[in-house]
């Protein structure tokens, strides 16, 4: 009657995500940081002065969440906030002197682990395996 376990391919792709998570939470560790504070440090290297709601969108988490995790990095002075300005009720977001070095140790770690997913596929496997993801993207987005 229901599909068994394995044949679920939304279990499959659960599984590998959150085996994932737990190898980029062990890399990040050392550096006294988790999944989603390095996402933010990364966001804000690729994208400075982002404001908490976009960053959460980005980052994929609740805003509430987000503004835990940018007070955490900001009291260890790895991020800054400052008004936006000309909408001075928009807080900014940046990488500080301090944050700058430690995201860099920290993206060696996380492309360390990447680089095992990466590892364990041949070229032609690889883009095959992202079309895919991107189909399985698409079909779910189609429903929406």
């Amino acid at each position: 009657m229901y599909p068994s376990t394995h044949e679920r391919l939304g279990q499959h792709i659960k599984r590998v995500e959150q085996e994932f998570t737990a190898a980029k939470h062990a890399a990040l560790r050392p550096f006294k940081i988790n999944v989603p504070q390095y996402s933010v440090l990364y966001a804000l290297y690729q994208e400075p002065g982002l404001s908490g709601a976009v960053l959460a969108r980005r980052c994929m988490v609740t805003p509430q969440t987000m503004s835990s995790v940018l007070s955490t990095l900001e009291s260890r002075g790895l991020v800054e906030r400052k008004p936006h300005p000309v909408h001075g009720h928009i807080l900014e977001a940046r990488l500080t002197r301090t944050g700058r070095p430690l995201l860099n140790r920290a993206n060696v770690a996380v492309q360390e682990v990447e680089q095992l997913l990466t590892d364990s596929f041949e070229a032609e496997e690889a883009k095959l395996f992202l079309a895919q993801l991107d189909r399985c993207s698409e079909a779910l987005n189609a429903k929406k």
